[in-house]
């Protein structure tokens, strides 16, 4: 089993441990289903969002839409995933293919919750495998296997476009 510590006031750990919003360490013992989903490879998580990507290419997603008190919606990501990144309005997993599939209000406004290929978007078919991805408040960051870097989020002042 692994050991996880989180220095935050992270919503989904205060859920989990029912502890008050104060930023110290907490270690928090997982105990998942599966005895794949215990060698955890990588943890990313905002206010709204924790995803922890397991060594076996899965991932298991915590989401809390309303910032309420009821325990977080549990969510089974099943793609051959290489790493995660949550941001505050979004999140991207990028699979060991080189395709980034990114959810949120800013990506998909009419179903936030669905995953949507955005690598599909970038028009030079050479530069859609993608190499490394990153998630910012409101924006996703793309470089490519070509070492070209996009960017896809919000655009109220049109200061970032694809």
């Amino acid at each position: 089993m692994n050991e996880v510590l989180f220095f935050s006031s992270n919503h989904f750990l205060r859920f989990l441990q029912n502890q008050n919003e104060k930023i110290t360490p907490n270690k928090l013992n997982l105990i998942f289903e599966n005895q794949n989903e215990k060698k955890i490879k990588q943890i990313s998580s905002s206010d709204f969002s924790t995803i922890f990507l397991f060594k076996n290419g899965k991932a298991i997603e915590y989401l809390n839409e309303n910032n309420s008190n009821q325990n977080p919606e549990k969510i089974q990501i099943e793609e051959n995933i290489q790493k995660v990144t949550v941001g505050y309005r979004n999140e991207a997993i990028l699979t060991k293919e080189g395709n980034v599939f990114a959810k949120g209000k800013d990506i998909n406004p009419k179903n936030p919750k669905e995953f949507v290929n955005i690598s599909s978007l970038i028009e030079d078919k050479n530069d859609r495998i993608i190499q490394d991805t990153v998630c910012s408040f409101s924006s996703i960051y793309l470089l490519t296997s070509n070492q070209n870097a996009y960017g896809i989020g919000l655009n109220e002042f049109s200061q970032l476009w694809f």
